[in-house]
């Protein structure tokens, strides 16, 4: 069994709280996950969300997409660890298209499962300073039968 310091215990223990507040359609949001972020923070994951720059802005913007995927919710958190300041996690989640219309494909019922993960920084402080996530999401788009090149971030490039 791992042995985590205090403050590594704590780390992981934040991360999960905005992970489950993120993921949640009924809180996901800017507001909801504020307290638990740093000022300054940063978001990066240029390859599925290049337009999010801030750990509330990923939240605000998760929360839409559950809007379309309400049932949304973590199977498992696969891997999850910290060392000092960092913690890094892999998870698969789940859920069903069955809430808002994506674009102009109305709710379908159909269910899809993926993975990503995240390596997120912690201050001294115990707030979010860094979310760094990888998520290919083609899997996700292609079970619910919705256009694959909304992954493409270099299409137009």
């Amino acid at each position: 069994m791992v042995s985590y310091t205090e403050e590594e215990q704590r780390n992981i223990n934040v991360v999960k709280q905005y992970m489950e507040i993120s993921y949640d359609p009924k809180r996901a949001s800017a507001t909801a996950v504020s307290h638990l972020c740093s000022p300054g923070n940063k978001f990066i994951s240029p390859t599925t969300f290049p337009e999010v720059h801030t750990l509330e802005q990923y939240a605000e913007d998760h929360g839409k997409l559950m809007k379309q995927v309400n049932d949304l919710h973590f199977v498992n958190f696969d891997v999850l660890f910290a060392h000092e300041d960092r913690v890094c996690i892999r998870y698969t989640a789940e859920g069903t298209h069955k809430g808002e219309p994506h674009g102009n494909i109305p709710p379908s019922g159909k269910k899809a499962t993926w993975t990503a993960c995240g390596i997120f920084k912690v201050d001294k402080d115990g707030k979010l300073l860094e979310f760094i996530k990888e998520w290919n999401k083609s899997p996700m788009w292609e079970q619910f039968g919705w256009p694959i090149d909304e992954c493409l971030v270099y299409k137009n490039k």
